[in-house]
């Protein structure tokens, strides 16, 4: 029979991940120069999926689909707009500026040209560097100025324990912190006391397995990790009649500013703010051609609006 998690018994009896001392402190240093500068900082949850573990030494695990682009590229936009950007980042997914040069879209190889025979330089070839330069320059402009800080994450432990210290942590910001939960996180998880110690093998046998639910911790870090913060959330949906509704009993429950909408079959182009009286739609023109920029952009200047009126609102 599964156990009903409460936040509160996840983190007490749950261990520790090894590193999260390690992430911890540097986000507290990173938080510290930003107060001091008195710059807005956001925590963009990158919206990769939270893997869960089969196995102790894990060798299976449960995922889902995403990619993480929509934390990825938001978080550009962020940079874009002022803000010092925290990005909790799933490995091997997406991650800013170098998303625009995947293994599958412009692969790093293609950019660059063999050197003549004799010489031992490599360079970016000139179709490709009128592309690459920008988004160069701004990687390069971030890291140089202290406002990329990133953590990474695999498992949806790992995820949720960051989670809460990196709320904490941004607490001396007071309004000047935004929390952008973007990640894609497991609903469901096998507690260490319930994994294989070692790779289940399978002797052409069925596999049954018995999953526990993961602990809703929003409504902890509205009201206990990151009280004083602008929490955006996000809530995807199939079913264009729920979307809405469900967005607004989310804020009803939990007490935050936003929720953002997606339609899963739609959200590369529109998506719905969804704030406690009003909600607005953001929309990329519908026609047949590519997009003229990403819906992302569109997402974070609305947002960015939001929180500066926010904040002048004390």
């Amino acid at each position: 029979m599964s156990r009903a998690w409460t936040a509160e018994a996840f983190y007490t009896q749950l261990e520790e991940p090894p590193t999260l001392a390690e992430y911890t402190q540097q986000a507290r240093d990173f938080v510290a120069r930003h107060v001091a500068e008195k710059r807005k900082v956001v925590l963009v949850t990158q919206s990769g999926g939270t893997t869960v573990p089969l196995e102790k030494n894990m060798v299976r695990f449960l995922d889902n689909f995403s990619a993480g682009t929509r934390g990825a590229a938001s978080a550009e936009y962020f940079l874009e707009a002022g803000y010092a950007v925290i990005f909790m980042s799933r490995q091997h997914s997406q991650f800013p500026f170098t998303r625009w040069y995947s293994h599958t879209t412009n692969p790093l190889f293609d950019l660059l040209e063999e050197p003549a025979e004799g010489e031992e330089t490599v360079q970016v070839s000139q179709a490709h560097v009128q592309g690459l330069l920008p988004i160069l320059h701004a990687y390069h402009e971030a890291k140089r100025r202290g406002r990329l800080l990133t953590v990474p994450f695999v498992t949806v432990i790992e995820y949720l324990f960051l989670l809460r210290n990196m709320s904490e942590v941004m607490d001396p910001l007071g309004r000047h912190a935004m929390q952008y939960l973007a990640a894609a996180v497991s609903d469901f998880f096998v507690p260490a006391d319930k994994l294989s110690e070692h790779k289940i093998q399978s002797d052409d046998q069925a596999l049954t397995l018995q999953l526990e639910p993961v602990p809703k911790v929003l409504g902890s870090l509205v009201a206990s990790w990151a009280p004083n913060a602008f929490v955006v959330s996000f809530k995807l949906e199939t079913d264009e009649k729920l979307l809405i509704p469900k967005a607004e009993r989310s804020l009803h429950k939990y007490g935050h500013q936003l929720v953002i909408g997606n339609l899963l079959q739609r959200r590369k182009f529109e998506v719905v703010l969804v704030e406690p009286h009003d909600h607005t739609w953001v929309r990329l023109p519908s026609t047949s051609a590519a997009p003229p920029h990403e819906i992302e952009r569109d997402i974070v200047a609305a947002i960015a609006e939001r929180h500066e009126s926010w904040i002048a609102s004390v």
